[in-house]
């Protein structure tokens, strides 16, 4: 089965002048709320209880599949990102929502017994660019007044009216992408829950990861694929001393 890929536009958002300060991270926060509960509604397995939920930054209203376990989830992995972009601002983030099934094979010595098949993968990608410190109100000019709240203000009001034009553009995309692409979904799963299985997890740059995963397909291929055993343990002896790349936690 082949795992259908949908890569959301990318949303810029401005965090706080200075970490640790809350100012922004709502704005971060709903707009990811946003996202992963509109995937998880559109993935639902009916068992749904709809909730609609209005936005307090953007006339935007979304819905949830009112769902205490999702709300937790989804709350902690935010929780995740937004000390992520506090570590480590001015860089691009991304999270990644997979929908899989579960299979039960035979257990060998280099497999588990269960494994994940993963059917599809949507990749939010958030640059969330550090607010500049704000500076006094004075001009170079002898007779320009500026203020500095003022000036900051409608900064941030046109900037939060771009990235609401940006979110309802996502929103588009999540809708489309669900209303074409049915032909990978698999059979509903003999599962207590409200969704299929699924993960959230968060990475800072998925440029590197997808080369990682190529570079490790095109080893295990070339292992299986190798009738000359020698060749083989040697193809499992280099993945051995390579080792795996480090990723984000």
């Amino acid at each position: 089965m082949n795992c259908e890929v949908c890569q959301l536009k990318e949303l810029v958002s401005l965090g706080p002048p200075e970490p640790r300060q809350e100012v922004e991270h709502i704005e971060v926060r709903e707009v990811l709320r946003c996202i992963l509960h509109t995937i998880l509604f559109h993935r639902a397995l009916g068992l749904v209880r709809p909730k609609d939920v209005d936005l307090e930054l953007f006339d935007i209203t979304y819905v949830q599949c009112g769902d205490v376990e999702h709300e937790k989830k989804i709350n902690e992995k935010i929780d995740h990102f937004i000390d992520r972009v506090e570590k480590h601002p001015n860089k691009k983030n991304q999270i990644c929502l997979s929908f899989y099934e579960v299979k039960n094979k035979q257990a060998t010595w280099f497999t588990n017994k269960v494994e994940r098949h993963y059917w599809e993968q949507w990749y939010i990608n958030l640059n969330t660019v550090q607010h500049p410190k704000t500076h006094s109100g004075k001009s170079h000019h002898p007779k320009v007044v500026v203020d500095p709240g003022e000036t900051a203000s409608e900064e941030r009001n046109a900037r939060r009216t771009a990235l609401e034009s940006s979110l309802r553009e996502v929103l588009f995309q999540i809708i489309k992408f669900v209303n074409e692409k049915k032909d990978h979904v698999p059979p509903i799963p003999n599962l207590d829950g409200v969704s299929f299985p699924y993960e959230i997890t968060i990475s800072s740059s998925s440029l590197y990861i997808a080369e990682a995963n190529r570079e490790a397909a095109k080893l295990c291929a070339a292992l299986f694929s190798s009738s000359d055993s020698a060749f083989g343990m040697d193809m499992l002896k280099r993945m051995l001393q390579t080792g795996h790349p480090t990723m984000l936690s």
